[in-house]
C-alpha cells in the first residue's frame, strides 16, 4: 500500500527506486496476526523477521521494559560497571545453553554478535601466542548479518557484491565436511574459526545432512579451530531445543544469538563464549579487550529479555515447537507438488519453499513476486536469496493459523509461479 509519494526512510535490503511511494505499512500486531494502516489483517508467517517467538502484543514484555526505564533505562557497562538486570539475564542465558560455564558478551543484534565472535576468536588465538590464526571459514548459502565480518563471511554472493573484502575469510560447500577438512589440512595454522548456522536460514531454510554437525565438530577439534554456531535464527527455541546445536548434538566454542532472546521487542544480541574461550580473557594479567558497544548490557533491553524468557518457560514454548513441527511438515508437504516448486524443507518451526532453478534463472525477481502474491492472500512471507520463500511463525501460532498460512502460501505460489509453467 502507499503511505506517501516520497519516503524519507531508507529501507534495508531494498531497491528504493521501487519501494519509494509503494510501502507496505504495518500498524499493529497481536499474536500471529498483524494489520496494515488500512486495517487489513494478515497472518505473519515470518514472526517479524524470524524473531517474534512469543507473538505480537505481549504487554508483559512492554511493562517490564517500561518499569526498568523508570528505575534505570540505561547506563554503560564498560570496565567494571554493570546493572542488576544484565547480570541476571547473562546468568540465565548461560544456564539455558550447553555452555554452562560460559560467559556472555552483549550487543544490539545478530550482526554485532557475529563481529564480536570473529574478534573474540582472533583475539583468543593472539592471547594463546598464535596471532597468525586470523582466517574465519564459513559456508556457501550462509548469512551472518551485514556488519563487516558478516558481509565478508556471507555465502550469499549478492550480499558481498559491491563492498569488497573486509576481512580474511573463505567459504566451503554448505553440506560437505570433507571440503572443510581438506581446507584445514592445508591451512589450519592460519584458521581461527569455522562459523555456521545449525539450519541455514536466509540462504533458504536448509537443514544439515545427517551427521553433518558432529563431523564438523570433530574436524574443528582435530585441527585446533574454534567452532562458532550462528544461532541468531535457530537459538531460543526455533528448532525445538533452546539452541540448535543441542538438536544436532554438538557443543561449540561460541554461540551467536539475537532475535528470539527478546522476541524482537527490543534489539539485543550477543555471544556465549565457552569456558575454553573465556579463560585467557579472565586471567588476572589479561589485557583489556578493546571491543564493545554503547548499548552493550542496556538495562531496559535486558529487562525485556528476562520477561520474554519468563513467557517462554511458563508457556513451555520450546516443547510447543517440537509438537508443532510434524503438524507443519504435514501441512506443507503437498506444496512440494505445485508446479514450479522444486523442494519443501522443514526443521522445527522453519519451512522453506524452493523455486525451480530454471524459473528463477529465467526470472530473477520471481521469489519476490511470489512474496507479493502470497501477501495478497493475507499471509506475510519473504523471498530468500532470490530462490525460495519462507515460513517462521511465532511459537504461539495455532494449528488453524498454521493451516491458514500454508493455504495462503499455496494460493500465492500458484498465482506467481504456477502461471509461468502452465
Amino acid at each position: 500500500m502507499t503511505q506517501q509519494s516520497d519516503t524519507r526512510y531508507w529501507h534495508p535490503f531494498s531497491a528504493m527506486g521501487r519501494v519509494n511511494g509503494n510501502e507496505f505499512v504495518v500498524a499493529r500486531g497481536e499474536g500471529s496476526r498483524v494489520w496494515d494502516v488500512d486495517g487489513r489483517e494478515y497472518l505473519d508467517a515470518t514472526a517479524g523477521l524470524w524473531f517474534c517467538s512469543v507473538g505480537h502484543g505481549r504487554r508483559e514484555i512492554a511493562d517490564a521494559a517500561a518499569a526498568q526505564m523508570t528505575r534505570l533505562a540505561a547506563h554503560h557497562t564498560f570496565g567494571d560497571e554493570a546493572n542488576p538486570v544484565v547480570l541476571e539475564l547473562c546468568e540465565r542465558i548461560v544456564a539455558l545453553s550447553p555452555l554452562t560455564d560460559g560467559a556472555v558478551f552483549l550487543g544490539s543484534g545478530g550482526s554485532e554478535g557475529v563481529d564480536s565472535a570473529g574478534k573474540i576468536a582472533r583475539r583468543y588465538w593472539s592471547l594463546r601466542g598464535r596471532p597468525e590464526k586470523t582466517m574465519i571459514v564459513s559456508r556457501d548459502l550462509a548469512y551472518h548479518g551485514m556488519n563487516a565480518y558478516g558481509t565478508s563471511l556471507a555465502g550469499i554472493a549478492a550480499n558481498r557484491e559491491g563492498f569488497g573484502p573486509m576481512m580474511e575469510s573463505t567459504q566451503v560447500a554448505w553440506h560437505d565436511p570433507a571440503a572443510l577438512e581438506a581446507l584445514l589440512a592445508e591451512h589450519a595454522d592460519h584458521v581461527a574459526a569455522f562459523i555456521g548456522e545449525p539450519v541455514i536460514g536466509a540462504g533458504g531454510v536448509v537443514p544439515p545432512p545427517e551427521g553433518y554437525w558432529p563431523e564438523i565438530a570433530r574436524i574443528c577439534k582435530a585441527h585446533d579451530v574454534l567452532l562458532i554456531q550462528d544461532e541468531v535464527i535457530c537459538g531460543f527455541g526455533r528448532l525445538g531445543e533452546w539452541f540448535g546445536c543441542q538438536r544436532y548434538g554438538v557443543e561449540p566454542d561460541m554461540i551467536v544469538f539475537a532475535k528470539g532472546v527478546t522476541s524482537g521487542y527490543l534489539p539485543l544480541g550477543g555471544v556465549i563464549a565457552s569456558a575454553r574461550v573465556r579463560e585467557p580473557f579472565w586471567a588476572e594479567d589479561a589485557p583489556v579487550f578493546r571491543h564493545g558497544y554503547t548499548y552493550s548490557g542496556h538495562a531496559a533491553v535486558c529487562a525485556a529479555g528476562l520477561a520474554n524468557l519468563d513467557i517462554m518457560e511458563r508457556e513451555d514454548l520450546v516443547a510447543r515447537v517440537r509438537a508443532l513441527e510434524p503438524v507443519l511438515a504435514e501441512l506443507v508437504a503437498p506444496l512440494a507438488e505445485l508446479p514450479g516448486v522444486s523442494d519443501v524443507r522443514v526443521a522445527g518451526l522453519l519451512a522453506g519453499f524452493e523455486l525451480d532453478p530454471a524459473l528463477t534463472a529465467q526470472r530473477p525477481g520471481l521469489a519476490d513476486e511470489a512474496m507479493l502474491a502470497i501477501r495478497k492472500h493475507g499471509v506475510i512471507t519473504r523471498g530468500l536469496r532470490g530462490a525460495a520463500v519462507q515460513m517462521s511463525p511465532p511459537f504461539t501460532t495455532t494449528e488453524d493459523e498454521l493451516a491458514g498460512m500454508v493455504e495462503g502460501m499455496g494460493a500465492g505460489l500458484r498465482e506467481a509461479v504456477g502461471a509461468l509453467v502452465a
